[in-house]
């Protein structure tokens, strides 16, 4: 290595000006290395998921894909309990409602070739826990509540004689299979063979999504928590709209861990 020495300088002041001239090159390096570590943030923010797709069908209504491949579906209003029950429940589906106030009228549907298969016990659960988390019992703060399985066949618009049945409203006739004291859960993640997020159960979302979150009662209003997710989807490279996350949140207040 060598060193140029200023004759005109002595010892001293030629050791100063190797060391001002030594710092001010660890300044610039370091200005590189921040340069360069910007530059790689910026690249991984940048870097989102592109989804390309259409919806499907059952999107507008509240829906998830259960552990065992179900579709099960509830809808979101009157309008929406209706066309599930008269249109879209076959002779060969499951129906699902929860014994509280407000409860989505909830359907597991069955592929009409498997329509003499056994729902699985734990898909059954799963369509009870989400009838009742989708029901006031969420808003309400309750940490379970009660829902009932019947066959499409025991659900009908035909109401005592002298009363009448409003939209969105059915009777429900014969017995019931219950599913007392049936705990709330509620979940959401990223379903990547439907390139969309997706709520449900706790267990049927880490079963069929990746990038998990659970969500619980608290005291975080609605519209910030949808705020919130889509910042941490965002984060980990998934856009989505607030109205989209709004729309697969149960009503009531939230505490994210």
């Amino acid at each position: 290595m060598e060193i140029e020495i200023n004759l005109n300088k002595t010892l001293e002041e030629n050791a100063s000006l190797y060391f001002e001239k030594s710092k001010k090159a660890k300044r610039t390096i370091d200005g590189l290395k921040k340069a360069i570590e910007a530059q790689k943030s910026k690249q991984v923010k940048t870097k989102k998921e592109v989804i390309d797709r259409k919806s499907n069908w059952f999107e507008k209504y509240r829906w998830f894909i259960s552990s065992d491949g179900y579709l099960v579906i509830g809808g979101k209003n009157a309008k929406q309990n209706e066309e599930i029950v008269k249109t879209y429940m076959k002779p060969w589906d499951v129906y699902f409602h929860a014994e509280v106030f407000g409860a989505p009228h909830c359907v597991i549907k069955k592929d009409e070739k498997n329509r003499n298969k056994e729902i699985p016990h734990t898909t059954m659960v799963e369509a009870a826990k989400f009838a009742v988390t989708f029901s006031k019992a969420f808003e309400q703060g309750l940490a379970s509540a009660d829902a009932y399985s019947v066959l499409p066949e025991q659900v009908s618009k035909r109401a005592p004689t002298g009363t009448s049945m409003g939209a969105g409203a059915f009777m429900i006739y014969g017995e019931r299979n219950w599913f007392k004291k049936t705990p709330l859960s509620c979940a959401i993640g990223y379903n990547q063979k439907e390139k969309t997020l997706m709520s449900g159960p706790l267990s049927a979302i880490k079963k069929k999504c990746i990038k998990i979150i659970e969500l619980k009662q608290g005291n975080t209003e609605k519209n910030n928590v949808a705020k919130l997710l889509q910042k941490k989807f965002s984060e980990i490279g998934y856009e989505f709209s607030n109205d989209v996350i709004l729309s697969l949140l149960p009503n009531g207040k939230f505490d994210l861990d």
